[in-house]
Formats: C-alpha cells, sequence, structure tokens
C-alpha cells in the first residue's frame, strides 16, 4: 500500500481519524491534516491529492448534512461564494502543478493552517444549543462582489492542492462578521464539499492513481467526521487538541518546505 509498512499504515490511519474528528468539530473535512499525515510517511504528490480529496468529500458530506439538520447555514453566503468557486475548483484539479511548486504550496497552506490553530481565541457559547451566540455577534450586510472574488480564488486553490478551502474561507466570513461562528462552520463544511467534488472530477479526467488504503482511510473519516460533527453542533470545547493539531501541522509544513528544496533554487534563478 503505497510502500508503507503495516504500522505504518496503522499510525497514518489513526492521524487521519483524530484529523477529521477535529476538523469536523468545526466545519472543515480535514484535507490539509490529511495531506500533513501523509507528507510525514513520505506519499508521493500524486497520491496525496486525490486521497486528500476523496476523504475530504466523504467528510464534508457528513458534516454538511450535520450542520445543516441543526439549523447552522446560510445557503445565500454558500451560493454565492460557491457559484464563484466550482469552475475554479474543477480548473485546479484538472491542472497539476510540478512537485516544485505543488510542494511550497502546500506546506504554506499547512503552515497558515497552523496559525489559525494556534492563534485562535477560546471561544465559549453559554447556551450548548448556540441560541446566545445570534444575540452576541453583531452581523454585517453581506458583500457579494467580495465574496465572487474571494470564492473564485479559494476554489483555484483548493482544486491544485487537494484542498477544501475551508481554512480560507471560515477566517474570511467570521473577519467580515457575516454570519455567526456556528453559521460558518455549516457554510464552510458545505462549500468544501462543493469544492472538494469539482476538483476531484477535474483531476480524475487526468486519469489519477488512488491508493489503496483510501479504502481504509474512508472508514476512518466517516467515524471521525461523525464524531467531530457531533462535537460541533452541540459546541463542545475542542481547543486544547487544535493546538496539538496546530503544532503536527507546524511539523508536516516545515517538512513539505525542506524535504525538497528544488522549488527554492528555481525561484533563486528566477531572481538572478
Amino acid at each position: 500500500m503505497d510502500a508503507l509498512s503495516g504500522g505504518e499504515l496503522v499510525i497514518l490511519t489513526l492521524l487521519i481519524l483524530a484529523a477529521a474528528i477535529l476538523y469536523s468539530s468545526v466545519g472543515h473535512a480535514g484535507a490539509s491534516a490529511y495531506l500533513a499525515a501523509m507528507s510525514l510517511f513520505g506519499l508521493a504528490p500524486d497520491r496525496m491529492k486525490p486521497a486528500a480529496l476523496i476523504l475530504n468529500v466523504a467528510v464534508a458530506t457528513l458534516a454538511t448534512v450535520r450542520y445543516i439538520r441543526a439549523g447552522c447555514f446560510q445557503p445565500r453566503i454558500w451560493l454565492l461564494f460557491t457559484s464563484a468557486s466550482i469552475p475554479c475548483a474543477a480548473l485546479g484539479g484538472y491542472w497539476t502543478l510540478p512537485t516544485m511548486l505543488y510542494k511550497p504550496i502546500v506546506g504554506l497552506i499547512l503552515l497558515f493552517a497552523a496559525g489559525r490553530f494556534l492563534m485562535e481565541p477560546t471561544r465559549t457559547n453559554s447556551a450548548g444549543d448556540g441560541s446566545s451566540e445570534s444575540t452576541q455577534e453583531h452581523l454585517r450586510p453581506f458583500r457579494w462582489p467580495i465574496a465572487a472574488f474571494w470564492g473564485a480564488s479559494i476554489g483555484l486553490l483548493s482544486g491544485l492542492t487537494g484542498t477544501g478551502g475551508g481554512i480560507f474561507l471560515s477566517p474570511l466570513i467570521l473577519s467580515m462578521h457575516w454570519a455567526t461562528t456556528r453559521q460558518t462552520s455549516g457554510i464552510s463544511a458545505a462549500f468544501i464539499l462543493a469544492n472538494s467534488l469539482a476538483g476531484l472530477g477535474g483531476l480524475l479526467t487526468q486519469g489519477q492513481t488512488i491508493p489503496p488504503a483510501v479504502s481504509i482511510w474512508l472508514v476512518a473519516v466517516l467515524a471521525g467526521g461523525w464524531i467531530g460533527s457531533s462535537l460541533g453542533v452541540r459546541r463542545l470545547n475542542t481547543a486544547s487538541l487544535r493546538k496539538l493539531l496546530g503544532v503536527v501541522l507546524v511539523i508536516a509544513g516545515g517538512k513539505m518546505l525542506l524535504s525538497d528544496l528544488s522549488w527554492y533554487q528555481f525561484f533563486s534563478n528566477l531572481g538572478s
């Protein structure tokens, strides 16, 4: 299974399970963490990208259904972001970045995701059903031109790298005060699902090989997605676990950036 020993496969599967729990608890599907875990075990980029997208689709589908059923969703905001992101995500999935570009881009995304987990403030919500949330957060009018621009940009990046784009969408929505925290989780889950499907469709037209271990990882992420989305809907505190995940992402992102410095030589030659 992609040159992984039995022990390595077990450890990688457990890491993927933990990532699915942690990410789905905040409305994300975990692609950046799956990429981080796979990079730690030396999987090739052409195996990492389709695997991450498939796992993303599974977790995002489960999370989307659960957040929508819990009333944590804003269809208008989701539609405006997604209408611009889907064609760009499909285009990004169709394109294949050379390794010298793929590794630094994914490495930077992993570090960005790590920063979000390590620096996000701890939020409390006195009402487990989220009834106090809307009164605590002052929302602003939604600006669709900004949403279209960022939707297209995030969609292209998610397709190119094999991520769903949620790590970029969530802070944007929250910083602009367009939705409450719980609504943002639901919007992000559905956004990730749409982008992951579009990116996977574009990728499969290129005849990419899917790692055999994906079938095992699917079971792990579905279990993790169920647990994590339950935590998210109920607003249980997983702040400490997300901090730990941030440390893992820093290690994996640094590994991606430093494992092959051909990208550094490439950009150095451009500047000389």
